[in-house]
């Protein structure tokens, strides 16, 4: 059983809360950094304020003639609503304490009239401990509120001044609720503005998944794939991740179709191919049964000698055809041919003797045109295979008194074998298939003597020997005119490459014509 997977969020979901988050850390520190800035300016304006206050009130204690709880100096012009004042022991010998801190005896504050209130019991044990070296400090007072207080000595009579602190925390709390309701209403407005934001730039997105859920429900494992459906063009603009994403998808589904649709030309000219070699196997195997059948039934039907013969020709038919296919597979699986010095010119002279003395009745011509020995690395069993096959081509598939020219030709880039008729020509339906295997311009199966044409395999396997020792092969025809060019490298272009130790030699068989 498959582990079950983590559920995961959409990428729109992930988006909006990846977004969302950030903006709400972002907005948190701004407002908490305004907030710390505006109260330390608060406070520092209040801390000197108060320290302004101390200093009048010692000075206008100064001025005073009265005993140790005088606190008149409150009512001196100038003194805001809410100004506390307290007076310490004046024998700061003995009720001061040790760390500097002195004994309230008395303390009062500035009431909303004008009018001086005496603070309680209580309310001046909240203002015990305050040194007197001009330390600001924050108090609570019970009934009054928090206070910023105060106390120095200097060199007049200790003294100890408050301001309240009520303005200073409502405008700080005023600050926060305006803070908060305005982040969350611009959290709000981004939020629904990058929900819409992030809907329309992923909408391309979403239609290329779907177009990929599509593609793949087709049925691809069957019949010819053609038609799949493609992301639109607006959806596949290089500029955008989408575009990219889609575009992408667009040449993967090119290259399924184009593979898919190879796959099945593939299977046909399998189907083809298998066909063809039943065929061409059977055809001659039914030949030997007939004449063997003909003999079992006496010698009056058919002189022994001839049966035998048909047999042998058969045979040898079926032999060819054999050792043709089993040449094939081998170069299909890519064994390395046999390695040795070739000398094209010697080895097309040799073949063009061979073709005078099979076809007579055609003119053959052979030239050279060599501006460097035209030595090549290779198999020359199958090099002469390939000339061969070209010249029985020529010879089978042109109307007697045809000139048949084999040329060669040598440069330090390469080394070039044209073999060129003036016969009818190829039909050109059949040219861009001319090297496939089983390619015959009788689409029939029957050919009754050597000159209906071979088993269609003799242009394949020169295709196939070329490719093998890294040449190719082309054909042009018109009529009048068909010249076949076969491009080898030379051999001092292979001497610096690796060489692989020669196999075994492959099965040779005779060369057959094989045009159309």
């Amino acid at each position: 059983m498959r582990p079950r997977l983590p559920e995961r969020r959409s990428l729109r979901t992930c988006l909006l809360l990846f977004i969302g988050v950030t903006l709400v850390v972002v907005c948190a520190a701004m407002a908490l950094t305004t907030v710390l800035a505006q109260r330390a300016y608060l406070i520092g304006n209040l801390d000197q304020r108060v320290t302004d206050a101390a200093e009048r009130s010692q000075g206008g204690l100064q001025r005073r003639t009265g005993d140790d709880t005088d606190l008149g100096f409150l009512n001196e012009r100038g003194q805001a609503v809410g100004t506390l004042a307290a007076r310490f022991a004046a024998d700061t010998d003995t009720d001061t304490a040790a760390d500097g801190t002195g004994q309230v005896i008395a303390a009062q504050v500035v009431t909303d009239d004008g009018t001086q209130q005496t603070l309680t019991t209580a309310q001046r044990a909240a203002l015990d401990g305050i040194a007197t070296d001009g330390s600001l400090h924050t108090r609570t007072i019970p009934g009054l509120g928090t206070y910023r207080v105060t106390a120095i000595a200097g060199d007049g009579v200790p003294v100890l001044t408050g301001l309240p602190m009520d303005d200073v925390q409502d405008m700080i709390g005023g600050l926060v609720l305006i803070e908060a309701a305005a982040g969350a209403l611009g959290l709000a407005a981004a939020g629904v503005v990058c929900a819409v934001v992030i809907r329309r730039q992923l909408r391309p997105l979403g239609r290329v998944a779907a177009t990929a859920v599509e593609v793949s429900r087709a049925p691809l494992g069957r019949g010819a794939v053609t038609g799949l459906t493609r992301v639109r063009e607006r959806d596949t603009y290089p500029g955008s991740e989408a575009g990219q994403v889609g575009a992408a998808l667009n040449r993967m589904i090119d290259h399924v179709e184009s593979s898919l649709a190879e796959r099945q030309r593939s299977e046909e000219r399998m189907r083809r191919f298998l066909a063809d070699a039943s065929h061409e196997l059977r055809t001659p195997l039914a030949s030997i049964a007939g004449y063997a059948e003909l003999m079992n039934r006496g010698t009056q039907r058919i002189e022994p000698t001839l049966a035998w013969r048909r047999v042998s020709a058969e045979s040898a038919r079926m032999t060819g055809l054999v050792e043709d296919l089993l040449l094939l597979a081998r170069l299909d699986e890519g064994r390395p041919l046999q390695s040795s010095e070739v000398d094209l010119a010697a080895l097309v002279a040799e073949a063009v003797w061979d073709a005078r003395a099979a076809g007579g009745g055609h003119d053959w011509q052979l030239a050279l045109l060599l501006d460097t020995p035209a030595l090549v690395r290779g198999d020359e069993a199958r090099l002469h295979q390939v000339v061969a096959n070209l010249l029985a081509n020529a010879r089978v598939h042109t109307p007697a008194g045809t000139t048949v020219v084999a040329s060669v030709e040598a440069t330090e880039a390469h080394c070039v074998i044209r073999v060129r008729d003036d016969g009818p020509g190829i039909p050109a339906h059949l040219l861009p298939a001319v090297f496939e295997r089983f390619t015959r311009g009788d689409v029939s199966r029957s050919r009754n003597t050597p000159a209906d044409g071979g088993s269609g395999l003799g242009l394949a396997i020169v295709a196939a020997i070329a490719s093998a020792h890294g040449g190719h092969i082309d054909v042009q025809s018109a009529p009048g005119r068909t010249e076949f060019t076969l491009t080898l490298p030379p051999s001092h272009a292979l001497a610096e490459a690796p060489s692989a130790p020669p196999p075994t030699a492959l099965a040779t068989s005779d060369p057959r014509p094989d045009r159309h």
